[in-house]
Parts: structure tokens; C-alpha cells; sequence
């Protein structure tokens, strides 16, 4: 036979698990009444302690008369005794304010901790209305514990209103989102990358938080510059923060942009295979507002990222500033020859803006969001296809070398 406060206990204890968590605070009406079973004295109890079966008996009676839940008696005869007795069977507690009620009122450890979480995801839940947003925050309480509820249901509503690109490559403090302070995105951007990450299937994570909303970091982001033929640069790699590019001119008449920095050992060798005049710049991700730089508009500019809908996304959001760049490996032929190597996109970047695309180009990206594999990344590319487009386009502006 079990006390009120063991199975209180017991509650508290099942309350720090994320999935039971979930169940009882989002499993709607088949979650409640919770029915924990409290075992029945046996006969030797009953012949050898009567006092501890009637401290028994007592502390469930109380239990129905402090109002914490209701408490299911079932008659039992024991031997030695000519009428039977009325013992407790199971505890039944109706919804989830009564299961802690009953580990604030028998005191277990940690029961102020308890208490508190629950009153705040209380609020959250009622004024969060994404179950994805929901689920998150019931599953992970760690992460938004000491951040006042005020600000986790800002950064919930924020969440729902930032898009991929959003920031057009101006500072996070400059995004005016729910009317929050210049500090909201550096103060939460734990929450919020969580937030997004629900929504956009970790693609926040993934990209970094300013990478993702298309903002110029603060901190800066570093981008790797790799010359594709000798003497332009005096180191063979370098990296440099993206708004230095916005004021300082790369020696080369061409600039080939590439989404992903681990596919530069796809480019030709600038020892073995040189393209005069042209310098990669490598892992920008979103973070493109750094291409706002006037000397690009003088520049002939090559793209090249990722055949899916981020990277054709990502594509457009350049273009928006060079929008005489030419796209590399980003069309249909590309994928249909290399669409065995596709797999699946988790979920798919927001349509672009209208006019950022090119017919041809919008029609792509129509085509990926209905195919089951719809991502071809970029370093799945043979290295000789690559070597060709890109010598292709070196070649078709060659008066510019």
C-alpha cells in the first residue's frame, strides 16, 4: 500500500519527463482523469499494525477532504475480522492543477520548482496558439525557464512573423518586430533559433540565426576568399568579415559566389587549372547583405548554392542586389541529369519575392516543392561538372580578364 506523499513523489518525478510532460498537458481529454493505483493493505498488516493501517485509512480521507482529487474505496474482508473494510484502491486526479496541488501541499523536493514551471507553461499555452510552438516549450523548459513569460510569448509571436532573408541584410537590432527592444534578438536567441527551428525544420540551427534571417552580424561573419589563379591574393585562402566587403573592392574582374565553403575543393586549382582574374567568395548561407556593395554592380558576378528550394530562395535574395549575376548548376538540366543524387527537403523556403526569379527559375522551384527528393546539394556535384560550368562562364566573359 502506497501514502499519499509516495505518490506524490512519484508525480513529481514523472513531471521532469518531457514526453510525460506532453502527454498530460497536451493530450487533450483522453490525458485526464489520471488514475495512479495505491495497493491494498494486506492480512498481515491488518492483524499485526493497526495503527499503521488506520494512519493509512486517514491520510486518504484527507486527502478527498483538502479537495485533491477524488479517492476510489473498494470493501475487503481480512480474516480474523466479521465485517469488512472500506480501503483506498486508486487515486484519481481530474486535470493537471490537482496532480500539483498535491506535490505543493505533501512538500515533495523540488516542489516550488514544480509549481512554478507549471503556472508559467499554464500561460504559455493559453496564449501561444502554434502546437508546434506549444510542444517546444512544454518538452523543453530548461532552455526558457529563467526568460520572464512576458518575453517568451514575445519571441513566440516573433517567431511566427521572421521569415528566411527577412533582415535584407540590416542588422538584427534594426528588425522591428512586436514593438521589442534593439537587445530582444541577442538576449533570446536561444528561444527564438528553437522557435524557428519548429518552423522551419532546423534550417535556423542549421544556418546560424543571423545567417537565416539574411542579417549583417554584429559580431560579422566571416566568409572564405579563395583566388582561383596565383598572384591576385597573397595568401592561397583567407577570410575576411562580410562588411569589410561592403567597403573594400576584391582584386578580380569576376566573383563567383558559392553557398556552401566545404565545396571549394570542387572549384579548378588555381596552381593546376587557373581562371584569370576570378575569386571565389565561399559560405555566405543567407548572411547576403554584404552583396549591397557598390563595387559588385562593376563586377561580373557567378552564383552558385544548392538545387533546392532554399538555395534557388537564396538565389533570388542575391539577385536582389547583383541583379545581373548569373546562376551556376541552378536549372532544371542540372537536377534532371543529377536527380539521383537528390533527397528529400524537409521543408521548403518561403516563396520568393515577386519578380526576384526568373521564369525559368520559378518553374524550378514549382517542380522541387512537388518532388518527394528535391534537394540536390551542391557537393554532390561531380567535381568535372563543376569545373565545366565554371570555366563555361570564365570563358563567355573573357574580355573582362
Amino acid at each position: 500500500m502506497k501514502s499519499p506523499q509516495v505518490l506524490a513523489a512519484k508525480l513529481a518525478q514523472q513531471w521532469h519527463s518531457a514526453d510525460w510532460r506532453e502527454r498530460q498537458l497536451l493530450g487533450g481529454g483522453t490525458a485526464w482523469p489520471l488514475t495512479l493505483p495505491i495497493g491494498q493493505p494486506d492480512t498481515a498488516v491488518f492483524l499485526n499494525d493497526a495503527a499503521a493501517l488506520r494512519s493509512h485509512l486517514q491520510q486518504w480521507r484527507a486527502v478527498e477532504q483538502d479537495g485533491l482529487g477524488h479517492v476510489q474505496w473498494q470493501e475487503r474482508r481480512y480474516r480474523g475480522s466479521s465485517d469488512a473494510i472500506a480501503v483506498p484502491t486508486h487515486w484519481q486526479l481530474a486535470k493537471p492543477s490537482q496532480c500539483i496541488a498535491a506535490i505543493r501541499h505533501f512538500k515533495v523536493p523540488g516542489h516550488a520548482q514544480v509549481h512554478s514551471d507549471y503556472a508559467r507553461l499554464s500561460t504559455l499555452i493559453a496564449g501561444v496558439e502554434r502546437p508546434g510552438f506549444q510542444r517546444l516549450l512544454v518538452r523543453r523548459l530548461v532552455q526558457w525557464r529563467d526568460v520572464p513569460v512576458d518575453a517568451v510569448m514575445a519571441a513566440a509571436h516573433m517567431a511566427l512573423q521572421l521569415e528566411p532573408g527577412c533582415a535584407q541584410g540590416k542588422p538584427l537590432r534594426a528588425l522591428a518586430v512586436q514593438g521589442n527592444d534593439t537587445k530582444f534578438f541577442e538576449r533570446h536567441a536561444s528561444l527564438l533559433t528553437a522557435l524557428l527551428d519548429e518552423r522551419f525544420d532546423g534550417e535556423a540551427s542549421r544556418q546560424g540565426l543571423v545567417g537565416f534571417l539574411g542579417a549583417l552580424p554584429e559580431d560579422d561573419h566571416w566568409l572564405l576568399i579563395a583566388p582561383l589563379a596565383p598572384g591576385l591574393l597573397p595568401f592561397a585562402q583567407m577570410r575576411v568579415r562580410a562588411s569589410e566587403l561592403l567597403t573594400t573592392p576584391l582584386p578580380a574582374h569576376r566573383i563567383l559566389l558559392v553557398e556552401n565553403e566545404r565545396c571549394l575543393h570542387q572549384l579548378p586549382q588555381p596552381t593546376a587549372q587557373p581562371l584569370p582574374s576570378t575569386i571565389a567568395v565561399l559560405g555566405a548561407g543567407l548572411n547576403l547583405g554584404w552583396l549591397a556593395a557598390p563595387w559588385l554592380q562593376e563586377r561580373t558576378v557567378a552564383y552558385w548554392g544548392d538545387l533546392d528550394t532554399w538555395g534557388l530562395h537564396m538565389l533570388a535574395i542575391a539577385r536582389g542586389h547583383v541583379p545581373h549575376l548569373h546562376a551556376l548548376l541552378m536549372n532544371a538540366a542540372t537536377f534532371s541529369a543529377h536527380q539521383h543524387l537528390a533527397v528529400a527537403e524537409p521543408v521548403h523556403a518561403p516563396e520568393p519575392i515577386s519578380g526576384a526569379q526568373t521564369p525559368e527559375e520559378a518553374a524550378l522551384q514549382a517542380h522541387l516543392r512537388a518532388q518527394d527528393k528535391g534537394r540536390l546539394e551542391q557537393e554532390f556535384l561531380p567535381t568535372d561538372t563543376v569545373h565545366r560550368a565554371v570555366r563555361t562562364w570564365v570563358n563567355d566573359n573573357d574580355g573582362l580578364a
